[in-house]
């Protein structure tokens, strides 16, 4: 009978410890989604910060061609050009 007391409590002190490690791994997996979750809002805060960045690049990038700067010569006629296609449609469609 000592036997199967002996197995039984072997049984219950390892059911014990596999809950214990049961629940520090809830707690783990908690932590861990609280985590990935502050890092998502991270992440999307910086995606909106190098969309703005990268807006602003493109602002001075067009001002520098709009000033003359003969790297963005190119971009400001095909700017340009597509502003005067838009403008002829537009004269066109109220024309009509």
């Amino acid at each position: 009978m000592s036997h199967i007391s002996e197995i039984v409590d072997s049984l219950e002190n390892r059911i014990s410890k596999l809950l214990h490690r049961h629940q520090k791994m809830k707690q783990v997996n908690i932590d861990l989604e609280n985590e990935i979750s502050i890092l998502k809002a991270h992440q999307e805060k910086f995606h909106i910060e190098i969309e703005d960045w990268r807006a602003k690049c493109d602002s001075l990038k067009l001002a520098n061609s709009i000033l003359g700067s003969d790297e963005y010569k190119r971009d400001t006629k095909l700017k340009i050009n597509a502003l005067i296609r838009e403008i002829d449609q537009c004269i066109a469609q109220l024309s009509e």
